[in-house]
């Protein structure tokens, strides 16, 4: 049984602690705790009890085109054991087929099951967020490293720096001024938020007002306190993200391929079954026969032996009719585009995934480390001039850790006047941050915000010539150090050496300021403060000027300061203030902690005293800035049809400029209807959701929380949206893995949310996403055009024994050989389109619609005349071998067979009754083709003519792939050398068809003799008119369009 959650964020301390029946310097005692856990369980995630593997094997077989296979394996395999028990003998060669198809469906099921089980790893990686141990107090004393999973609701737990938090908690009491946390992975904030003790008076309120809560996950950054136990296990906010996963993880859908292929193996089973049923009705003659003309239609004979033949003819058809290569093809396209997606730092977990990014329609972006760089930034700031109505601006260039990155627009260093200077020096030494640098990326220790102060000291450099030498000697020398790692911040530590720190006054919440004492070269103390301009406005009494001296702040002049900072603050800058003071009075000799006046500063409520009637130095604009390559892959969305949706944490101000500035909306517009928090959003009806959501353009939600995310995500899947989700945080990964593409960001990106991904950008850039949906769309036309050869292909095999079973011939491909062909000639070349170049307009084109059809009717059309061409090419050939002496001036009957005719081709059946027909040896290769019974001529005697009909198959198959280079432009338009890689698979399929015919053991398995020159050069000119007739099929094509795209026009 669970504990009851009640809204502790609302709740007095007083009211939380009576609740648990529990006091803060006494703790649980055992009893109680075990009572507790009886009713909560363990501080532990859930592990969901995932899919057995039984299950996931058999899920793999849940398609229509292997279902297909499995019908035709088993139809085979029984076939082959027929046939093996009539012979009296079952070699390796009759199982080969039935042996290749099993093979093809247990790679597929392993491929699958492995993907499936690495896709759940998200659960796993959430557990390793949570704390292993914690500070405890309990039967009233501390237990230092107690198991955090022991934790129960009604615990008492201190906190320290660096501390990840155990459990969700009840902020009891500050054991420091300031206690701040880093939550950003868990309600993408882009700074560490100030908690404190006082309740939030709202019951349901989102997670990043509760700032009397500390959530399971997030780390200590500054301070220490004491927290109430609230939440353990699955009640946390953090076990409600695994909640979420696990349910958009059941609500995963096929992929709009998949849907595709399932949509076409279920008409490829119906027109299969018509054929086949077609095929063995049409022979009926050959197995039921009737002994008088004029006797019952009931007083028949059945031949078992014949039914069994043309039923093995029918499923003859269906091995050609189906792609078995197919899948393995799909597989081996997607697994080459993620290589190249890969190269543009797209790497790809889930290969069905690059191709529905050719299809989406919607990118839901984070804002803090996707749009941004995730690294604070000075951006702009000013200083008073020579009047206290006068300021002077100053823009800063840069927007990472790099003090090299940019620099002050018109900034000379040897002439930085007083005011500059003491701005210098408050950001120098009122600062605890630091900076370094790992795989040549600079990061922040510390505080974001105080590391960009950092970069801004270094770029405006240090006052003193004799120090600038020195400090770029320094950095001469560092940049051929072995350790790159250390970031010499010179002129941080000449300010820093030069005005010795002796005291600090920790940031809180009231005054909303931090402040540090430092001793001055000239022996006098100091007081440096920064913090929220209002606060520091109101403490300060002066102003510096320009020239050094100091006036009086009159209303006027703090009217003034506080529109420059507005103006600011309206562009998405976070303004601090800086001023000082030398007039420290009790302080003015302070030295160390046993000075008298220290006692004065062991109590924080006597810091706004210290800290008034300060002299006001100056503002500095801060942002974490957008990417800048950003502005661009919003205009090529805009142009690709994909919408842009930010969906962050953040606060709405923030995010409504920096979307303004990556051009989400237009500058000098209304955003009136295309901004709202989570919240607001949540509030309004479905209808009124769903008209925001469908609307043109972009859209931003702020202070988003995960469920909200999930909501908007599940709303636009509903709307038929294709949606791709971008996120870095936790609270991202239930969203990322309900999208039909989740992104998860490389760099700066928890494992929580890479595991629950499709797709990870390996350098965070909003960019490289639509560089993959380019390359997902170049995809998916190259797939199209191999499934279209792969299937003209397949309708001309279908074509070939249906018109062998029309005539009453012998069967010119048994089943091996189509296998063959459909595995091993026809793979390499269907393969080798994927490598065909994407088009040059390919993101001018709106998102496909994911009902656009596989094949349409006119491509339907061309790929049934190709096939009947196929077929009349393949069966032909076999007829004139039997037939004809010669063809084209080219000698057919140089190898000493006997010529019939077609009538005796056609009834070959009836051989038996035949008195004269007696057949002459011929010559195949270096074997002699002889016959103890004169019928074995149609039947053993038939090797030389299935050899022609089947390299006349696998040459119009190469040719035909010439055809598939692009699906209406010419080749001479669209030449082959375009796509060397086709010309090398061509290579290759024909001589694999080679090797089948010359290696004699090879030969045996197939029923296949070595063919002539002369032979060959027959095959070549028959196949050939392959691409004459589908260059006249394109060109049909091309003016019909034309011809429509004039009617549209007028």
């Amino acid at each position: 049984m669970e504990e009851k959650p009640f809204p502790a964020w609302s709740w007095s301390v007083e009211q939380c602690l009576k609740e648990y029946n529990v006091k803060l310097e006494k703790g649980l005692s055992s009893y109680e705790v075990e009572k507790r856990r009886e009713r909560s369980g363990w501080n532990e995630l859930r592990k969901e009890n995932g899919k057995p593997l039984w299950f996931l094997v058999l899920e793999q077989f849940d398609d229509m085109l292997v279902k297909i296979l499995l019908v035709a394996a088993f139809i085979s395999f029984a076939l082959a054991y027929l046939q093996g028990s009539e012979s009296g003998h079952a070699g390796f060669e009759v199982y080969v087929e039935p042996a290749v198809i099993v093979l093809i469906l247990v790679l597929n099921a392993i491929v699958g099951v492995w993907q499936e089980t690495s896709a759940e790893k998200a659960l796993e990686a959430l557990k390793e967020m949570q704390s292993e141990s914690a500070k405890v107090r309990r039967d009233g004393c501390y237990v230092p490293n107690l198991p955090a999973r022991e934790l129960v609701p009604g615990d008492i737990v201190e906190l320290g720096i660096g501390d990840k938090v155990p459990a969700d908690m009840r902020i009891a009491a500050l054991k420091t001024s300031t206690l701040r946390v880093e939550q950003s992975s868990l309600t993408g904030e882009s700074m560490p938020v100030i908690k404190g003790t006082n309740p939030v008076f709202l019951d349901d309120c989102e997670l990043q007002a509760k700032e009397c809560m500390v959530f399971s996950g997030t780390t200590i950054v500054n301070g220490s306190c004491v927290c109430i136990v609230t939440g353990i296990g699955m009640n946390t906010e953090i076990g409600k993200i695994q909640t979420q996963i696990h349910e958009a993880s059941l609500e995963e859908q096929d992929t709009p391929l998949k849907k595709k292929l399932d949509e076409f193996g279920g008409r490829l089973t119906s027109a299969i079954g018509m054929i086949c049923l077609v095929v063995w009705a049409i022979n009926y003659r050959n197995f039921i026969t009737w002994d008088d003309p004029n006797a019952s239609w009931w007083n028949f004979r059945f031949s078992f032996e014949k039914c069994t033949y043309y039923f093995k003819i029918a499923v003859a058809l269906a091995v050609a009719a189906i792609p078995e290569g197919l899948p393995a093809v799909i597989t081996t396209c997607l697994a080459l585009g993620t290589r190249k997606m890969a190269q543009k730092n797209a790497i790809v977990r889930k290969l069905p995934s690059v191709e529905t990014l050719g299809c989406t329609t919607v990118i839901c972006s984070d804002k803090t480390g996707t749009l941004t760089t995730n690294q604070m930034s000075v951006n702009e700031f000013f200083t008073l001039g020579d009047k206290t109505t006068t300021f002077r601006l100053f823009h800063v260039e840069g927007t990472t850790y790099n003090p090299r990155d940019g620099g002050i627009t018109g900034w000379i260093s040897h002439n930085m006047d007083a005011s500059l200077q003491v701005l210098a020096e408050i950001c120098a030494i009122c600062n605890d941050a630091g900076i370094y640098c790992n795989d040549y990326l600079f990061r922040a220790t510390g505080m974001p915000t105080e590391a960009a102060l950092k970069v801004l000291v270094e770029k405006m450099g240090a006052p003193d010539p004799k120090a600038r030498s020195k400090i770029r000697n320094t950095q001469l020398a560092a940049d051929y150090s072995i350790d790159r790692t250390a970031v010499k911040l010179g002129c941080c530590d000449w300010w820093i050496r030069r005005s010795r720190r002796i005291a600090t006054l920790e940031l809180d919440r009231v005054r909303k300021s931090m402040s540090v004492i430092v001793r001055e070269p000239t022996g006098n103390n100091r007081l440096l403060v920064k913090g929220a301009v209002e606060s520091i406005l109101e403490r300060s009494s002066s102003v510096q000027l320009a020239d050094g001296s100091v006036a009086l702040l009159d209303e006027l002049s703090r009217q003034l300061i506080l529109s420059r900072v507005h103006e600011m603050s309206s562009k998405g800058l976070r303004c601090l203030g800086f001023a000082f003071k030398d007039d420290l009075g009790e302080f003015s000799d302070y030295y160390a902690d046993t000075h008298p006046a220290h006692r004065k500063l062991l109590d924080p409520a006597n810091y706004s005293e210290i800290e008034s009637n300060l002299i006001f130095v100056g503002v500095v604009g801060l942002r974490d800035p957008p990417r800048d390559e950003v502005k661009k892959a919003i205009e090529d969305c805009r142009g690709a049809g994909i919408r842009v949706m930010v969906i962050t944490g953040d606060n709405k101000s923030t995010a409504e400029a920096v979307c303004q500035e990556i051009g989400l909306f237009p500058r000098m517009t209304s955003i009136r209807g295309k901004s709202f928090t989570g919240k607001e959003f949540m509030a309004l009806p479905v209808s009124q959701q769903i008209e925001i959501l469908s609307k043109p353009g972009g859209v931003v939600f702020s202070r988003a929380e995960p469920r909200h995310k999930q909501e908007i995500v599940r709303l636009l899947k509903e709307m038929g949206e294709i949606v791709a989700m971008t996120g870095d945080g936790v609270n991202d990964a239930p969203a990322l893995k309900l999208a039909d593409i989740g992104i998860a960001m490389g760099i700066t990106g928890t494992e929580v949310a890479k595991e629950a991904a499709d797709m990870v950008l390996a350098d965070d850039n909003f960019s490289t996403i639509v560089s993959a949906i380019a390359e997902g769309r170049a995809i998916y036309n190259n797939m199209k055009s191999f499934i279209r050869y792969m299937i003209s292909s397949n309708v001309g095999e279908v074509m070939s024994i249906f018109l062998t079973a029309a005539l009453g011939i012998p069967e010119c491909l048994i089943p091996v050989q189509l296998l063959w062909v459909n595995l091993v000639t026809d793979g390499p070349p269907a393969t080798a389109l994927g490598f065909n170049p994407a088009d040059v307009d390919i993101m001018q084109k709106p998102p496909r619609k994911t009902n656009d059809a596989l094949i349409n009717s006119w491509v339907l059309f061309r790929y049934l005349v190709i096939g009947s061409y196929v077929g009349l090419a393949t069966v032909g050939i076999f007829m004139l071998w039997y037939t004809q002496p010669s063809f084209l001036g080219i000698d057919l009957s140089s190898d000493g067979h006997t010529l019939v005719s077609l009538a005796e081709l056609r009834s070959w059946g009836e051989c038996p009754t035949w008195t004269d027909f007696s057949p002459d040896p011929f010559l195949a290769g270096d074997q002699v083709i002889s016959f103890t019974d004169p019928c074995d001529y149609f039947t053993v005697g038939k090797v030389k003519a299935m050899t022609l009909s089947l390299s006349v198959l696998v040459a119009i198959e190469m040719f035909n792939s010439l055809n598939a280079l692009s699906e209406d432009n010419s080749l001479v338009q669209m030449p082959p050398w375009k796509n060397p890689w086709l010309l090398v698979a061509m290579l290759v399929s024909f001589s694999l068809h080679l090797l089948i015919v010359y290696i004699p053991f090879l030969a045996s398995v197939f029923g296949i003799v070595p063919l002539s020159l002369n032979e060959w050069l027959l095959v070549i000119l028959v196949s050939f008119p392959v691409v004459l007739i589908d260059e006249a099929l394109k060109y049909v094509g091309r003016r019909q369009w034309r011809t429509n795209q004039k009617h549209k026009i007028a």
